[in-house]
């Protein structure tokens, strides 16, 4: 049984109640032309189930969502003759979650797009002692 919430435009497109420009369908994830690209082709992959962040998803789905994008990716690219692709989850509103679903961005990149890397994202880099940097290591790894 899935759960959708039907208030989420994703769970809608998923569920044939929006339209949207499906390319790919399995059993638990859905893949579709984002309605605002960043560029052509840029595809957004989905869980069907209705997951906000990464850390709701339970294990198999993250990586059922993952093998998604890991097979649709060089298709994009092809698709729209594109040089490379960014591929990113934006995880929360803070980091530009705009939709409260689980999406995976895959966006097709050219050598002249005038597009940065994804450090560009973050805004200004925090000057990090090597302290710094250990304690949050070991923060991280004890978790």
């Amino acid at each position: 049984m899935s759960s959708n919430d039907p208030d989420c435009p994703f769970c809608g497109i998923v569920a044939g109640e929006i339209p949207g420009r499906i390319v790919a369908e399995t059993d638990r994830t859905t893949a579709f032309l984002d309605a605002n690209p960043l560029a052509p082709g840029h595809t957004l992959v989905v869980p069907n189930d209705h997951h906000e962040r990464l850390d709701d998803l339970p294990e198999d789905l993250a990586t059922e969502v993952f093998s998604t994008l890991h097979r649709l990716t060089p298709t994009v690219e092809a698709a729209v003759d594109a040089d490379a692709t960014t591929v990113a989850f934006n995880n929360g509103p803070a980091a530009g979650q705009e939709v409260p679903h689980v999406h995976g961005h895959v966006i097709p990149r050219f050598s002249d797009d005038g597009g940065a890397p994804i450090h560009a994202v973050a805004g200004d880099r925090p000057d990090l002692s090597d302290d710094e940097l250990d304690a949050i290591a070991d923060r991280i790894g004890a978790r």
